[in-house]
């Protein structure tokens, strides 16, 4: 099967690459004459990525810097009180415009505080990450952690821009290239197996033209929120892999901040074991699931998890969005590129889900 990227003219209006971007956001402020722009950073990106911002809003007097410690952490109700304060204390009125610079903790945090702020200032999204590029910056949801349980509090609150510049990737390191690459396959396999086929074969440090890549997962994801937009039926498959990527992410924050597991690493291991639940209930092949499997570990280490840990990492699954009446909804594969939501998975299967992850033995 071969994978022929579709280079037509980008289905959403808000999202524009490179140059054309740059030209858009500058239209944009030329067209609502902000009253002042703050732009919302964290330590890294402060350093390597608002430089070269700046050289394209020479003509914004004043630009208002903010800026967060890096990390999880900020997702915080905490660190958007001080943010708050701050454009307050600078003059912040309903005319002003928040460009959130940086990966998903910025723009999940800075759009919520631009739509929370004086009941919504317009913002714009500057994806740095590849995880922003194609998934956070992008769909209008918005959000922080309460007590380190992920985007517990959140709007939905659509950006006027979502201006993605691949130079910015150059910035990162490889590993914060795989925290993105999880989503990327994740597009794949709930949605074109061409391009799972594609992806999951890839040495992402040999990548050149990233926006051939961002463009088509893009595509995936919009195609599904605009058919969606607020999650009631389809969207839902966008969170294949999280129900338990999200709880393993959590526990790994709360037992260690100082080795907390990527975003991405965390969803691979929630894909793998999505998948087994898959040829359990939804029909997926167990010959298909294995393979999932090698491909997903080739670019994640393994992780261990004992009796302890899964016990932990189960209790947090009650804190899931998707959750009714207290019940997880997975999100799961009939087939390559054919996803089911809503789908209710026995507890009892759950210590096998990590046997498979550790194992590959279905």
């Amino acid at each position: 099967m071969t994978f022929k990227f579709n280079m037509k003219q980008h289905i959403s209006n808000t999202v524009f690459y490179g140059k054309d971007g740059y030209q858009q956001l500058q239209r944009i402020l030329d067209h609502t004459k902000p009253s002042k722009v703050f732009i919302l950073t964290d330590q890294n990106t402060a350093q390597h990525c608002a430089p070269k911002l700046l050289t394209h809003l020479s003509h914004i007097t004043d630009p208002v810097m903010l800026q967060i410690p890096n990390g999880e952490q900020s997702k915080s109700i905490d660190q958007c009180k001080q943010l708050w304060q701050f454009m307050s204390d600078q003059g912040a009125d309903r005319r002003s415009m928040l460009l959130n610079l940086g990966g998903g903790v910025v723009t999940d945090l800075g759009g919520f505080v631009a739509g929370t702020f004086m009941r919504g200032l317009k913002f714009v999204n500057i994806p740095t990450t590849l995880l922003g590029m194609v998934d956070a910056a992008i769909g209008g949801k918005t959000g922080v952690d309460l007590n380190g349980l992920k985007n517990q509090i959140g709007i939905m609150h659509f950006p006027e821009l979502v201006l993605v510049d691949p130079d910015y990737l150059k910035t990162l390191s490889s590993e914060d290239v795989k925290s993105g690459w999880a989503e990327v396959m994740k597009h794949g396999l709930i949605e074109d197996r061409a391009y799972w086929e594609f992806c999951s074969k890839m040495n992402v440090n040999q990548i050149i033209n990233w926006e051939t890549i961002i463009l088509t997962s893009n595509n995936i994801k919009l195609k599904v929120v605009q058919s969606d937009t607020y999650e009631k039926d389809n969207r839902k498959i966008l969170n294949f892999g999280h129900t338990f990527g999200h709880a393993i992410e959590t526990y790994r924050l709360k037992k260690d901040q100082s080795m907390p597991l990527s975003h991405g690493a965390a969803v691979a291991i929630g894909m793998v074991m999505a998948v087994y639940f898959s040829v359990q209930l939804t029909g997926l092949d167990s010959s298909v699931a294995v393979d999932i499997r090698a491909r997903i570990l080739h670019y994640y280490k393994l992780e261990h998890f004992d009796d302890n840990a899964q016990k932990s990492i189960e209790e947090l699954l009650v804190f899931d969005k998707k959750n009714s009446k207290g019940q997880p909804n997975f999100i799961l594969l009939e087939s390559i590129g054919k996803a089911v939501i809503d789908q209710k998975v026995p507890s009892s299967m759950y210590s096998d889900a990590f046997r498979f992850y550790a194992t590959g033995e279905i």
